[in-house]
């Protein structure tokens, strides 16, 4: 049985999430047809492909979902970090496309429409608002939730500078505030694309959880009555939510290894909240002929 990843508790939000946004990009792109606004169109642009990241981060914890198979013991769960990889990418290349095309707004700034501008703005920024309170509690669980999380998070802003931008051409005339608040829409999206792929690739190279220290871990271990040693030590994450660890343990002569174990699952998982983990237990003086033993 596959356990409830962090992604998991939380497909309805985005769910509802991917149907308010697409929503806003039909209103955006009909507001852009209407008043030439860069700023819609580079947010109707930009909500177009944190869409489909929503998208793929419901697609992905609905895989995690599937059972394991002797093929996959783990599942499908790292589909997760593949497809929030991938929107980093994707994400990356749509916010350099944003920043060359508002360079050429500045350059040629068009005639908008500044007044129904600022309507289809505040529409698209109350959407992104409700998804950002829906997402906002699973963002701190799952990285594919986060990741869904900062993509409406960056609209409702990118959204609210485009609401600027109307009221700056509303009541001063400057037209090139709209090529500023697409430039401005750019600008946001490029780094928070780098952090979601940054944590995608650590988890894909299996990299030990940043909030954990494996030398304190190594201390805990061997704190556990019955401990005399602790080698080939290591600590990963399948995907958001779900972490593991294995270790080799050295017993002490006599000690009851029933209690040993115990005492090495409940060292890991009261103070690292690791649920999945391996031990092999060895007596004292015992060599590993296996390569890359440490």
């Amino acid at each position: 049985m596959t356990a409830e990843t962090a992604g998991m508790r939380h497909r309805r939000a985005l769910a509802i999430a991917l149907c308010i946004s697409v929503t806003v990009i039909v209103i955006e792109v009909i507001g852009w047809l209407f008043t030439k606004s860069l700023a819609l169109l580079a947010d109707a642009t930009h909500l177009a492909v944190d869409s489909f990241g929503v998208l793929m981060a419901l697609v992905a914890v609905t895989l995690a979902a599937r059972p394991p198979t002797p093929q996959r013991t783990f599942g499908l769960q790292r589909a997760e970090m593949i497809i929030a990889l991938f929107n980093a990418v994707l994400v990356t290349a749509v916010g350099l496309y944003i920043l060359v095309t508002a360079i050429r707004g500045l350059l040629e700034p068009p005639e908008v429409a500044s007044g129904s501008m600022l309507w289809f703005a505040l529409v698209a920024t109350a959407g992104n608002a409700v998804s950002v309170l829906l997402l906002m509690k699973g963002q701190g669980e799952s990285l594919n939730v986060r990741g869904a999380f900062l993509e409406v998070l960056s609209d409702m802003l990118a959204a609210a500078a485009t609401v600027v931008a109307a009221l700056v051409m509303i009541f001063t005339g400057f037209q090139r505030a709209d090529a500023i608040a697409a430039m401005l829409i750019g600008v946001m999206i490029i780094p928070r694309a780098y952090v979601l792929g940054r944590e995608a690739v650590h988890v894909l190279m299996e990299g030990t959880p940043r909030d954990v220290d494996l030398g304190a871990l190594r201390a805990s271990l061997l704190a556990v009555p019955g401990v005399a040693g602790v080698h080939d030590l290591h600590a990963w994450t399948i995907t958001s939510g779900v972490r593991t660890a294995s270790a080799h343990i050295t017993v002490e002569p006599g000690a009851d290894q029933e209690a040993v174990l115990s005492g090495l699952h409940a060292a890991l998982g009261s103070g690292y909240d690791i649920g999945h983990s391996t031990f092999q237990l060895e007596p004292a003086g015992f060599s590993d002929p296996s390569p890359g033993h440490r």
